[in-house]
C-alpha cells in the first residue's frame, strides 16, 4: 500500500471510479438508489483534475484504491481553518485502516500549511463515517447544512478537529 501524490502516469478516471464505487456502497440506504445506480464512473474526473495539488491517492501497486482531498476552508465562517473535503476507498478496502492513513496524510499536510483547526462535513445518516471521524479525534459541532442529492433532502453535520486540544 502506498499513499502518494497523483502522478502524470495516473489516470484521473481511476480516481473518479473510486469515488463512484465508494458512493454506491457507503451511501446505500441514505441516498436514493436510483441516483446511486446512475452515477457514471467518470462523474468526478473534471472536478478532480483541478484539485491535484490537494489530492492524495492510495495504490495497491496495481490500481488506485482510494483518495482524499483537502483545502483551506471553503466556509468564510471558518476562515483560517483547513478542510477535509473527501476520503473515498473502493468498498473492498473499507475498515482496513487505509482511510485513517489517508485522513492523517491530509491532516498532516494541513498542519504543515499552518492550520491548527480542521473541519469536514459528513452526512448525518452515515453512521459508519461519523464513528470513523470520532475515532480519529473529530468532534461533532452544532453546525448543519442541507443538501439535495438525487432529489432527497439530506442533512450534513460539521465535525471539527483542534490540533492543540
Amino acid at each position: 500500500m502506498e499513499i502518494r501524490r497523483f502522478l502524470e502516469t495516473d489516470n484521473i478516471d481511476d480516481v473518479s471510479r473510486v469515488y463512484a464505487k465508494s458512493w454506491k456502497s457507503a451511501y446505500c440506504g441514505i441516498v436514493p438508489q436510483d441516483y446511486l445506480d446512475s452515477i457514471p464512473e467518470n462523474r468526478w474526473s473534471k472536478i478532480l483534475i483541478n484539485e491535484l495539488s490537494n489530492l492524495w491517492i492510495v495504490s495497491d501497486g496495481k490500481q488506485i484504491i482510494g483518495s482524499s482531498t483537502y483545502a483551506l476552508a471553503r466556509d468564510e465562517k471558518y476562515s483560517g481553518w483547513g478542510e477535509i473535503i473527501s476520503i473515498y476507498l473502493l468498498p473492498s478496502y473499507f475498515h482496513l485502516g487505509i482511510g485513517t492513513k489517508l485522513l492523517r496524510a491530509s491532516m498532516n499536510e494541513l498542519f504543515s500549511m499552518g492550520y491548527e483547526n480542521i473541519y469536514l462535513w459528513v452526512l448525518e445518516d452515515n453512521f459508519s463515517a461519523r464513528r470513523f471521524y470520532e475515532k480519529n479525534g473529530f468532534k461533532m459541532k452544532e453546525d448543519t447544512m442541507q443538501s439535495v442529492i438525487g432529489g432527497k433532502l439530506l442533512n450534513e453535520i460539521r465535525y471539527i478537529y483542534n490540533k492543540n486540544k
